[in-house]
């Protein structure tokens, strides 16, 4: 062989040897910077060595995932892996994210909402609407105010992006349009974004959902959030500090706007249409009202945060995210809703707001409708020891009948068990308020 033939073999083996050791050296000394995943990552802890664990082969095993997922341009080629998947194949590789038309993006669970497969039931959602009502009557009576708020659905508002094959179940009946009917009918106060935004799609200056994100675009929750703030108004009778448009810039999609394709972790950026967002700034003050508002939701109202509406209410406003953490106490540690005393926090605001999107419904307030008919239910308690035999009587007659009825005792059972009472206390709390709220 030749010496150049050489020279071009010793090369080629150097070549491939370098190829092999790169990412040991990169786990190593990191000599180049990559942007780390997105999304749901687990990274497993190193296993620290123990001559127990050697024996028994645990070290070996927790060592073995540790490097496996933490090896030098790991981030790389995943995203390189993904990145073949989407393009070839059409295929998200991140929890749940099903790439529809025109590379619209969307997560299966709101697509389930949308076909109602994830109905809960009439009698679920009745015994629901009957928490609402029983707090939205009772907030009132205190000179204040309860508001529903349903969130968009980017599968109700992008149908026609969607895959037919995840259609094929639809059903004529979803948890958003009974609750939506029933709120009307009970006459409780609620503002449905889902349906003004499926009204203004056509109309609306910029786009009011982004293609890669799974909530609201910016300006969409721009819009909502001036919604929200005259809603307020209506109900109070008040003027309040609005948010002005001073400027809007177009982009394309950022943060929020491009959640899910951030989640499929990619080698490159998808490009869409450009988006509005809106620079917004509060009106003047001076001779305006500030409500105290407490608003129980999902992810959904961070956009509408994030934008300043928080201007438009008392410096008391606060978020219960999911029911669980405060904020913005949370932001710079961790507070419970648990660890607060319930009566005196809901008794400190003049407007409650509940709200959720429809992928959410399923399970509304998060428990916190529940805590609050708790509440101030005791009071009915307390009162039915001074009615009369005929009026315990009633209410004795009452519990009969819902033994009677097997999905109402089922779910009787679910909250006695979240409330840490008895099935007895249960049902007799079910049958005051039924007796005192007739339909």
């Amino acid at each position: 062989m030749s010496a150049e033939g050489n020279i071009f073999k010793n090369c080629l083996l150097l070549l491939l040897f370098g190829l092999l050791f790169t990412p040991m050296i990169q786990q190593v000394f990191e000599f180049k910077a990559l942007e780390p995943l997105k999304g749901t990552v687990n990274n497993p802890e190193d296993a620290t060595f123990s001559k127990k664990d050697w024996i028994d082969g645990t070290y070996q095993e927790k060592k073995e995932v540790y490097i496996n997922s933490m090896f030098g341009f790991r981030s790389f080629c995943i995203r390189l892996n993904n990145q073949i998947d989407y393009t070839l194949f059409n295929k998200a590789n991140a929890k749940d994210v099903i790439v529809g038309a025109d590379n619209y993006l969307f997560e299966l669970n709101y697509i389930k909402s949308y076909t109602g497969e994830d109905f809960l039931g009439n009698d679920s959602i009745s015994h629901t609407l009957n928490r609402m009502k029983f707090l939205s009557d009772t907030l009132k009576k205190l000179n204040k105010n309860l508001i529903i708020g349903f969130a968009p659905g980017k599968a109700f508002f992008y149908p026609e992006y969607i895959d037919g094959k995840y259609l094929k179940n639809k059903k004529g009946i979803t948890n958003y349009s009974v609750f939506t009917n029933g709120v009307e009918k009970l006459g409780i106060d609620f503002i449905d974004f889902n349906k003004w935004f499926s009204e203004k799609k056509k109309t609306a200056e910029y786009p009011l959902y982004p293609q890669h994100g799974i909530h609201w675009s910016v300006y969409g929750a721009a819009l909502a959030s001036d919604s929200l703030i005259k809603k307020i108004e209506s109900l109070r009778g008040i003027d309040m500090p609005n948010l002005q448009f001073k400027s809007v810039r177009l982009l394309q999609a950022q943060d929020g706007d491009y959640d899910c394709a951030d989640a499929m972790n990619l080698l490159f950026r998808l490009k869409s249409v450009d988006l509005a967002y809106p620079n917004l700034l509060p009106t003047d003050s001076i001779g305006k009202i500030k409500p105290r508002v407490l608003v129980i939701s999902d992810s959904f109202y961070w956009v509408m945060y994030s934008l300043g509406i928080s201007n438009s209410f008392d410096s008391n406003h606060k978020i219960w995210y999911y029911n669980k953490q405060v904020y913005p106490e949370s932001f710079k540690q961790e507070l419970l809703v648990s660890s607060l005393n319930f009566s005196e926090a809901i008794n400190n605001y003049d407007v409650i707001v509940v709200m959720a999107t429809d992928n959410n419904l399923r399970n509304i307030s998060w428990g916190f409708l529940e805590n609050a008919v708790k509440n101030f239910i005791n009071e009915s308690e307390s009162n039915v020891i001074k009615q009369s035999p005929e009026y315990i009587k009633k209410v004795q007659d009452f519990v009969k009948y819902i033994t009677t009825q097997p999905t109402w005792i089922k779910d009787a059972e679910i909250r006695a068990k979240e409330k840490n009472i008895t099935l007895d206390s249960m049902l007799i709390l079910e049958a005051i308020w039924q007796i005192e709220h007739p339909n």
